[in-house]
């Protein structure tokens, strides 16, 4: 059974800047929590991206943009126990060999539907969809858990679970209203599910 995830994020809305670093501080030390922590980074040194998990103390470690494999040898090497998940930016069928390379080094996959090729990358957060089927073949080209994303919601989640049969979801935009949780939205969502 899936472990339920919980993510942080560097400079969320939600919460203040000293409401996080209080948070940070209390949980460090501690055992590791039953939920996944996620720490997401659009940094590509193994130095900034070390001292960014230092600074939060979460146990997974979100790479949303691409980094050199000598980065994961390092994360690893530093940051031992803490659980790496590389965001692949479907763009098309080239992104299958990519996420095949970068799954021999992390302990998990994230499809998203961001562009590292723009001026300015889109990490992911962009509300669209990216095509499922070449994710379906990135799902039976690797031996990681694979999460989906990229414009779920419920008229859709369905049919892209049905097609790419990941380990697990990722949302966020689809089921808020004015940058809230809304429970219509996520009722919604999870019927379309069941």
């Amino acid at each position: 059974m899936a472990r339920p995830l919980w993510g942080w994020f560097p400079r969320c809305r939600a919460a203040p800047a000293s409401s996080r670093r209080r948070l940070s501080r209390r949980s460090r030390g501690r055992s590791r929590p039953p939920i996944g922590t996620f720490l997401l980074t659009s940094a590509t040194s193994a130095d900034r991206i070390i001292a960014q998990q230092r600074r939060c103390g979460t146990n997974t470690l979100q790479l949303c943009d691409y980094v050199e494999t000598s980065v994961y040898r390092d994360l690893r090497r530093e940051l031992p126990g803490i659980a790496l998940v590389q965001v692949i930016h479907v763009t098309g069928p080239e992104d299958i060999k990519l996420a095949r390379a970068a799954s021999e080094h992390v302990h998990a996959l994230l499809l998203d539907s961001g562009n590292t090729a723009l001026p300015v990358k889109l990490l992911g957060g962009t509300g669209r969809t990216h095509d499922w089927a070449t994710s379906r073949r990135i799902r039976e080209a690797v031996n990681v858990p694979l999460f989906l994303a990229g414009g779920l919601k419920a008229d859709n989640v369905a049919e892209a679970v049905a097609t790419v049969e990941p380990f697990g979801l990722d949302l966020c935009s689809s089921v808020r209203t004015d940058d809230r949780l809304d429970p219509v939205k996520l009722q919604s969502f999870f019927s379309a599910l069941s």
